[in-house]
């Protein structure tokens, strides 16, 4: 186990983890701000989805993921079609033209970081994704995909 002094000089490195996200944000472009960014990838990700799976993914409230999930419908990112297990809910998916920002998004951010770490080897790069990904695996990370079966689906409310 490592020395205490090591864990909290972690806290206190994660802590600034907030200037990388706050740089991430700004080369968003300005229709796509950072929840629609994250819906937007997280479909890419994980393919068609509810609502519910996305809220989950965002670990955000509903309202909060619904907002987000209108923001992007209407600019024709996503499509939100009925269900067949259950035509009250919604299943979405991307657009071609949300695969198009996502591709844009990718370019602006692997040429952010291209032009932030580089002084840093490849080697640097890959030793830092792959701890990254360690420490995200060491928490549990809800965003792994998983497939669910009809027998493992959250109950359905009915609309009130």
């Amino acid at each position: 186990m490592a020395a205490q002094s090591l864990y909290e000089e972690l806290a206190r490195q994660l802590g600034a983890i907030g200037a990388v996200k706050r740089g991430l944000a700004r080369i968003l472009p300005p229709e796509c701000p950072a929840g629609s960014a994250a819906v937007l990838t997280l479909l890419e990700r994980h393919g068609e989805m509810r609502i519910s799976r996305l809220a989950e993914l965002l670990a955000v409230d509903m309202s909060v993921t619904s907002r987000h999930v209108a923001h992007v419908a209407q600019r024709g990112w996503i499509e939100r079609s009925a269900d067949p297990a259950d035509k009250r809910s919604r299943i979405l998916r991307l657009t071609p033209e949300g695969q198009t920002m996502i591709d844009d998004l990718g370019l602006r951010t692997t040429e952010m970081f291209a032009h932030t770490l580089k002084d840093w080897t490849d080697d640097e790069v890959g030793q830092l994704n792959t701890m990254l990904a360690r420490l995200r695996d060491s928490f549990g990370d809800c965003r792994a995909p998983h497939v669910r079966g009809p027998e493992t689906r959250p109950p359905t409310r009915t609309p009130a």
